[in-house]
């Protein structure tokens, strides 16, 4: 006999992940996985859609896309699709934030509207390269070690800092760009936030970031900082439409800067896997990860067609079994369901429109700086006392944090050069790799099984 996610006997031929629960459990338990990954998914839409000079109706349809192909990627992957897709296992993928970094520097080195064009090429290509790797990334695993991981994850966090500190001050181009006003309500959003993690329990505690987005959001509207003009003519109900933005743009430069950082979603996606498989006591076997990255491949390619961002695992929703014992990965197929019929109602997306900049900044410093202390905490598994290894996180992070001390220092190299490194976290991913190769030899060595402590659930992906 089995044990279930209650604690009761099961018929030895029923697994804990594939175990039905009855309604009164999954939908709470869903709706724990729903708050944990909704902010990290309208994020790199409200990110990416400025940099590419969209207006507000069209991020409303950036953040929809998000939300549509998140959900459909995760019913993709707990329920599967034969031997061809999914892993079936209690699996969240959406909108990473791995190769926000990335996009935007491909969006600001793009001509003038053709930026989504061209963000979108570039992740189609990089949607295709994943689909095309995959069966054969196991082999690659040995170049991404915690010690290249950990590099990367605590530069996406560090390098994406500069977007909030942006939207702290009301966004790039506000009138009242730095004023007080906007500063006092950034730091009573994350003021409200820091009070809400701490007092509150459960699933209150996973969406305590949403929720003091809400806070603020309602103490801006007595002071006039709402605008509503966009929402008022948002539609209810809308199906995407693909290549609404136009068709895209392949530019070499900006193709070999996303399939670096696809990369790295990869290595993020298959740990996840793998912590899922110690969480849940089920073994991932190799065919398992690879139809678990043809997801991401699937989602990454088809969802560019209508705007869609590089998707890959959410490390919080691997907290998130991990905390509650539910295994079940019914209940995050139901989650996924929510958040694809999430993406077909426009107005939701308007709702998250109507935050302000400081409100968006003051929750993305909590939201950003949790990436980069997730890097730090596989930075501190990555023996870094012994070998060379102190050296090449050293070398690795001073080369990635160039671009962003000194965001002009390649202007003089040729475009497709300022592509690529022009953002740290493409340039501090090369060196850490190649440093490792020249010190810890991974040619050699057998490639280790990264398995990382799960997240905790703190809002994001």
């Amino acid at each position: 006999m089995a044990i279930n996610s209650q604690g009761n006997p099961t018929p030895a031929a029923c697994h804990p992940v594939d175990e039905k629960l009855p309604a009164k459990q999954l939908i709470p338990a869903a709706f724990q996985h729903v708050g944990a990954m909704y902010a990290g998914v309208v994020a790199p839409p409200l990110i990416i859609g400025p940099a590419c000079g969209l207006d507000q109706r069209d991020q409303i349809v950036l953040i929809s896309v998000s939300l549509l192909v998140a959900g459909l990627a995760t019913l993709l992957q707990t329920l599967g699709a034969g031997r061809f897709a999914g892993n079936r296992l209690p699996f969240v993928n959406a909108s990473s934030s791995a190769g926000l970094a990335s996009l935007l520097t491909v969006a600001h080195s793009a001509p003038e509207g053709h930026r989504i064009q061209t963000v979108l090429g570039a992740v189609l290509v990089g949607g295709l390269f994943c689909l095309a790797v995959g069966p054969f990334f196991g082999r690659l695993m040995r170049f991404f070690p915690h010690l290249v991981t950990g590099v990367v994850i605590t530069l996406i966090g560090v390098s994406l800092m500069t977007v909030p500190v942006a939207w702290v001050q009301g966004g790039e181009g506000a009138p009242d760009f730095g004023s007080a006003a906007n500063l006092g309500l950034a730091l009573f959003t994350l003021v409200v936030i820091i009070v809400l993690q701490r007092v509150l329990r459960g699933f209150l505690k996973q969406i305590a970031l949403i929720l003091g987005m809400v806070a603020g959001t309602l103490a801006a509207a007595p002071f006039g900082m709402l605008d509503t003009s966009t929402f008022a003519q948002t539609s209810l109900f809308a199906l995407p439409m693909p290549l609404q933005f136009g068709p895209p743009e392949f530019h070499p430069a900006a193709i070999l800067a996303v399939c670096i950082v696809i990369l790295v979603a990869m290595t993020e996606s298959s740990a996840g896997m793998l912590a899922i498989g110690e969480i849940c006591d089920r073994e991932v076997e190799k065919r398992v990860v690879t139809r678990g990255l043809r997801v991401d491949g699937i989602a990454t390619t088809v969802g560019s067609l209508f705007g869609g961002l590089p998707t890959s695992a959410f490390a919080q929703n691997v907290g998130v079994v991990s905390l509650t014992g539910v295994r079940s990965r019914f209940v995050v197929a139901f989650a996924g369901g929510v958040m694809a019929l999430l993406g077909l109602f426009p107005v939701l997306g308007g709702v998250v429109s109507l935050v302000p900049y400081p409100v968006l900044g003051g929750a993305g410093l909590m939201l950003f700086g949790s990436i980069a202390a997730s890097g730090i905490r596989t930075l501190s598994r990555a023996h870094l006392e012994q070998g060379h290894n102190m050296f090449v996180v050293s070398v690795s992070l001073a080369v990635g944090l160039i671009p962003l001390a000194a965001p002009t220092i390649y202007q003089q190299f040729p475009q497709w050069f300022q592509t690529v490194f022009g953002t740290g976290i493409v340039a501090g991913a090369v060196v850490a790799v190649l440093l490792n190769m020249i010190f810890n030899s991974p040619l050699r060595a057998p490639a280790a099984k990264p398995v990382p402590q799960p997240a905790a659930p703190a809002n994001g992906g």
